[in-house]
């Protein structure tokens, strides 16, 4: 299976566009021993032909010009070797670039019914995905249900995946009342992804972790896990300095934080001997810097941050 981080930032990347924070500060001035990264996508295919993106990021069309991989074959005027997206949830960093795939290409959507719901039914700008009747063919995911990834052309790929869902909360842009008419269990999912004997997990967002996923976690190649924030305060703290105005915790926004009680790096201390790579990390986030403190730390806990352009052969 070959694996491709498209972008491992959070909402916003990194640098983010309206931050002066000390970390998107220094990189501006190059004087931060660190990369930019784009918001958080993967790509994965089982022949290298035929790919299928996990989550659609709002920098999508730079993510695609930057791996030759996903470029147009010049056999045909029109041609794209994505034949699919996984969702993970409806937030706009996970959802948005389907809209820069508006171009009648034909897709593959695999989303729970909650995120197709919110979508499709609720947002007319998703319209622009259906002005023919063979543009786009959305697929149910119901967590704990195995699914395969189809190509375009109904070919199988042997691409397993198996949602789970993490307890996260649907996007602030979903009011209240709707959000009590949907099924909580899909609004926001972490994935494993199976192909000859290899596995990968996927888990972008996630407010904790839970003891039955570290139990699977135990048999993949590489763990891809929610890296947004160091500490559970860490906007809180920035707020103070009058970065940020009312910031919430990690958790209270749906991420686990790396380091402290019951973070991140203590609740994986005893999976040892597998790939764990933070991917999704906030732009405020310390170890992003490869000078600090908190980035060897992760490092020596055998931790790897994603950064754009990363590659798996598994």
């Amino acid at each position: 299976m070959h694996v491709r981080v498209l972008g491992a930032a959070a909402g916003g990347g990194f640098p983010q566009w309206n931050c002066s924070c000390s970390n998107c500060r220094r990189l501006r001035q190059g004087s931060l021993h660190g990369a930019p990264r784009s918001q958080a996508q993967l790509a994965i295919s089982a022949d290298g032909e035929d790919w299928f993106l996990l989550n659609a990021s709002p920098d999508l069309r730079y993510q695609i010009e930057s791996f030759p991989s996903l470029h147009p074959r010049p056999a045909t005027v029109r041609h794209s070797p994505i034949n699919g997206v996984v969702l993970t949830s409806a937030e706009l960093d996970a959802a948005l670039g389907l809209l820069l795939l508006r171009e009648s290409q034909p897709l593959i959507v695999y989303a729970t019914d909650a995120v197709r719901q919110l979508l499709v039914d609720d947002n007319n700008f998703f319209g622009v995905l259906r002005r023919r009747p063979d543009q786009v063919e959305w697929r149910s995911i119901t967590p704990g249900v195995p699914f395969e990834l189809k190509s375009i052309r109904g070919t199988a790929t042997s691409i397993r995946c198996t949602a789970v869902s993490t307890g996260g909360t649907f996007p602030g842009h979903v009011p209240p009342q709707r959000a009590r008419g949907l099924d909580p269990s899909g609004a926001v999912i972490g994935l494993f992804i199976e192909h000859a004997a290899r596995r990968i997990a996927f888990f972008p967002g996630a407010r904790t972790v839970e003891p039955e996923w570290l139990k699977q976690m135990s048999d993949c190649d590489a763990i891809f896990f929610d890296g947004t924030f160091w500490s559970d305060d860490e906007l809180i703290r920035l707020q103070d300095h009058g970065s940020e105005s009312q910031a919430k915790t990690a958790r209270q926004m749906g991420h686990s934080p790396v380091f402290g009680p019951r973070g991140t790096l203590e609740k994986f201390s005893t999976l040892n001997g597998h790939r764990k790579i933070f991917i999704h990390i906030n732009n405020t986030n310390p170890m992003l810097d490869e000078d600090s403190p908190e980035y060897r730390y992760a490092r020596s806990s055998g931790w790897e941050l994603a950064f754009d352009g990363m590659e798996l052969s598994l």
